[in-house]
């Protein structure tokens, strides 16, 4: 898969020990790479990464430590880097705004700054999010040439680190080495999440502790998309760079096909389908501001990467809910047994990167 492209090769990923950083070092590991995570300590109990036992090498360490940080990518000396480490909560931000913007946009410089003039850096995929957009929530979907804008400090930080990517690119990675892409990914979610204040991971918690949850926006759109469909867009990109492909420098969204945009309602009752236990609340009173319409344009991705999503709405719903049940009846971790299965299913629909 993916032309066999990350075997053998030095990859480090920063944010490794969260939701999407440890099912990233599964997959990286599964196809050969040798990862070094670089992030903090779980904060969840359970966690994802803990629950793996993934046998990667891993500093615990923060972003935010320029020196830690710039002594690490030396001594890895890696290939490939996937900056996914941040604080990725919007109302956390809103309880400590300097904490976020610092960890996002200066944890971003850090990474950056350390990585220029490392001769074996073929790329580097910095993870931002969709909210990065400005969004006067008219339904259209934004493409990667909207311009950027934020109302919480989380997204802000988000927009703010876009354009800290595109001052390194023209300032100092002028000839296109590292090649440096960052990733706007649409609301991901799958099994082994448990983050503070993110829809499955608290309606979850809430189910098992057998109280409803409140739900503060149920006719909220989002792009949801499972976390393998937004890996597979990063996978792809990485690919590119590793076959010094220069085009695929800038920004990329990937999310789910348009027609795959539902209503925080829609996934819950979805999720219900297949897990009848979940039970929620609608909440009353005005809550912190989200957006509640968004939208992604994913067609740069679909036309130039050849990259699609491999799970539909509700095949996302399903493996999310098959895996937390399984996990809460018996313990059973079934990441790898999902990993192989999405990868199949790739392969069956004939998605390029898992037939080539």
């Amino acid at each position: 898969m993916f032309k066999n492209c990350f075997a053998g090769k030095r990859v480090l990923i920063t944010g490794a020990t969260g939701f999407k950083g440890s099912w990233l070092t599964l997959w990286l590991q599964a196809l050969g790479a040798e990862v070094t995570g670089y992030s903090l300590e779980p904060d969840t109990t359970p966690s994802h990464w803990s629950l793996l036992e993934l046998q990667a090498d891993h500093v615990n360490a923060d972003v935010r430590d320029e020196k830690m940080l710039s002594s690490v990518i030396e001594r890895v000396s890696p290939h490939l880097i996937f900056h996914l480490a941040a604080q990725p909560l919007v109302r956390a931000s809103y309880n400590e705004p300097v904490q976020t913007w610092a960890t996002n946009v200066m944890g971003t410089v850090n990474l950056l700054n350390a990585s220029r003039g490392l001769s074996s850096l073929l790329g580097i995929v910095v993870i931002t999010t969709d909210k990065v957009y400005d969004n006067p929530e008219n339904g259209a979907p934004f493409n990667e040439n909207e311009p950027l804008g934020a109302h919480d400090p989380y997204s802000s930080s988000k927009a703010a680190c876009e354009l800290v990517v595109e001052s390194f690119r023209k300032s100092f990675f002028t000839d296109g080495a590292p090649i440096v892409a960052s990733c706007r990914a649409g609301n991901v979610i799958g099994g082994g999440d448990w983050a503070k204040d993110r829809l499955i991971p608290d309606i979850v918690k809430s189910t098992i502790n057998g109280s409803p949850l409140d739900i503060r926006y149920p006719k909220a759109v989002r792009p949801w998309q499972h976390v393998l469909d937004s890996l597979s867009g990063y996978l792809c990109l990485a690919q590119k760079m590793v076959e010094d492909d220069k085009s695929v420098q800038g920004a990329w969204n990937f999310g789910p096909r348009l027609q795959d945009n539902y209503s925080v309602e829609d996934i819950l009752t979805t999720m219900k389908s297949f897990w009848p236990e979940l039970t929620w609340n609608i909440q009353q009173g005005k809550p912190l501001h989200e957006a509640t319409l968004l939208r992604l344009n994913c067609e740069k991705a679909q036309s130039q990467l050849y990259w699609q999503p491999v799970w539909d709405f509700s095949d996302t719903a399903r493996y999310t809910a098959l895996w937390y049940q399984n996990y809460y009846a018996n313990g059973h971790v079934s990441s790898k047994e999902q990993l192989k299965q999405y990868q199949q299913d790739a392969h069956r629909k004939g998605v390029v990167w898992a037939c080539s």
